[in-house]
């Protein structure tokens, strides 16, 4: 048994060294919680598409609870479309017809007692038994979706409707790759600042924030291109991006443990 409670066997050999290699929490802002994580899922082809948003307009979004973060006097929102596999609880296997499928979320950035995190409008996910177990577990807004992602021309068609029953419609048909070697973001810039986030942050029905930690190594982000043929997904949240490109990355592979959810006291 490790440090934080992984027992080694083959297939957990990618989150044993991450959490056992003190290398592998040095890049975080704040060290991981005491006690074991409960979950890992490894995530692909990834898009980090990112909107500065007024402070203000975020503000009356996003629940009271949450102080809202800012980079240089903005607010940002991201929109993330990528792949999961792997995903399995500690010391289990993966479940084939579980432990795979596609993800889009909609995310900005917020702090609680002093650290930092993401909060979700929206996770949207081609698995029903998945969303009802996040939305059960994590207390997160999951959201069932008719998705699909294909190859071409180098890059990702990835498209994404909304299914579930009473949320509001949103839809993603977007097409992107990357355009440049991999590299890590320097502590303290944008890059880092957007996506080295280490917290999820979510409100119950009762006001209360729920925390969930989790861990991954640091990114290894490439810049990218992007073509949205058609994009409602923070529209669907009555977020009004601006008509400027966004800032884009793309990550080819992210090994990640998540820990139990916890809230807070008031």
């Amino acid at each position: 048994m490790c440090r934080y409670g992984v027992s080694v066997s083959r297939g957990w050999l990618p989150w044993v060294k991450m959490m056992t290699d003190p290398r592998g929490v040095a890049h975080r802002p704040y060290p991981p919680p005491p006690g074991p994580w409960v979950m890992a899922q490894t995530w692909h082809d990834l898009l980090f598409a990112h909107w500065p948003l007024p402070v203000e307009e975020l503000r009356r979004r996003v629940p009271p609870q949450l102080n809202l973060d800012t980079f240089d006097g903005s607010a940002w929102v991201g929109v993330v479309p990528f792949r999961m596999s792997g995903i399995r609880p500690r010391h289990l296997p993966a479940v084939p017809w579980l432990s795979a499928f596609l993800e889009l979320n909609v995310r900005t950035y917020v702090t609680v007692g002093g650290l930092s995190g993401v909060y979700f409008f929206s996770l949207d996910a081609a698995n029903p038994v998945a969303v009802a177990l996040a939305r059960a577990i994590f207390k997160l807004p999951y959201f069932r979706a008719r998705m699909r992602l294909d190859r071409r021309d180098g890059g990702v068609l990835y498209t994404s409707r909304r299914t579930h029953a009473g949320a509001p419609r949103a839809e993603l048909r977007a097409w992107y790759r990357p355009t440049g070697a991999a590299f890590s973001a320097i502590a303290g810039s944008l890059e880092w600042w957007l996506t080295e986030r280490y917290c999820l942050y979510t409100v119950d029905r009762r006001g209360r924030v729920v925390r969930t930690h989790i861990h991954h190594p640091a990114w290894r982000l490439q810049p990218a291109e992007a073509a949205f043929e058609l994009d409602t997904m923070a529209a669907s949240h009555a977020l009004r991006l601006a008509p400027t490109e966004p800032l884009l990355h793309f990550a080819r592979r992210q090994d990640v443990v998540v820990w139990s959810p916890g809230r807070l006291s008031n």
